[in-house]
């Protein structure tokens, strides 16, 4: 499910606007009528996401620019490989390039690297999360590419889920006070729980905790811990995180974990190596 249509254009109008201030002074050298035929290729293997926040850039700054895509969200690409054409007023392609761009090369790089951590634990109960370690203003997009990039969404914000971590504890007077006093407020969304040992973890799990966030443990001690649900709260979720990456993942999702959440798949991307090449006509005849 896409983003709000309204959140789209919101980022995006942003986005222009930072790029291109009080206009475009390159651009304008170029003649008013003069026509452009641009493609977008990229160059390197990736998973495509962003064509929606791309045609965005366009619709923003010119209607007559027309955008052939070759390929959808979601659509596994190869080094080369064609994503689109342009076509329309060269000056008002050439101000959009780089923004539209941009979208594109980030939010693909998000669908990428997720798709490799959840390629990673094929085969197991575990689903890939991300976190709330995103670029600010850019969440919804991101989260986004998380879902094309076959991984699932934790909370968006503080506002549709309650983790009570270390600091609410403490202030709290305890798991079992957090966890009553979440659920007296009534409020119906996922309530988690940042455990660090098994002991917090059966406390968490009597109180009634929805799903528990494994910090840092070991293999072995998830392993203990998914027993110690099974037998406790069977219909309670488990979360790991802190230090999984694609070379420990795979070991993580085999303790019978049901969520892992990655900070990188937002947080430590490489932007993909998109490029955008562009032919022109002649302009007509004043």
């Amino acid at each position: 499910m896409l983003p709000p249509s309204d959140a789209i254009i919101t980022s995006v109008r942003a986005a222009l606007a930072e790029d291109i201030g009080s206009g475009d002074l390159t651009a304008a050298l170029v003649p008013e009528a003069q026509q452009a035929l641009a493609t977008v290729i990229t160059r390197e293997p990736a998973v495509l996401c962003g064509q929606d926040w791309a045609d965005a850039v366009f619709a923003e700054l010119e209607p007559a620019v027309r955008i052939d895509w070759h390929c959808r969200d979601g659509d596994v690409l190869t080094a080369g490989q064609r994503l689109c054409e342009l076509r329309g007023p060269a000056r008002a392609i050439l101000t959009g390039e780089r923004t539209a761009l941009n979208f594109l090369q980030t939010l693909s790089a998000v669908a990428s690297t997720t798709r490799r951590y959840v390629d990673a634990v094929a085969g197991t109960r575990a689903t890939i999360l991300d976190t709330r370690k995103t670029i600010p203003g850019l969440r919804l997009a991101q989260k986004h590419a998380v879902r094309v990039g076959g991984g699932s969404n934790h909370r968006i914000g503080l506002h549709d889920g309650i983790l009570i971590k270390e600091n609410h504890i403490v202030a709290a007077g305890g798991i079992t006070a957090a966890v009553h006093s979440a659920r007296a407020r009534g409020v119906m969304v996922l309530l988690e729980v940042e455990v660090e040992t098994l002991e917090q973890a059966e406390e968490a799990l009597r109180a009634g905790a929805d799903r528990l966030l494994l910090d840092n443990f070991s293999t072995p001690l998830m392993r203990e811990a998914v027993a110690l649900r099974d037998r406790l709260a069977p219909g309670s979720g488990l979360e790991a995180s802190g230090g999984i990456d694609l070379q420990t993942i795979r070991s993580v999702a085999e303790t019978g974990i049901d969520f892992i959440s990655v900070g990188d798949l937002t947080k430590n991307i490489r932007a993909i190596d998109l490029s955008m090449r562009f032919s022109f006509s002649t302009p007509a005849a004043p």
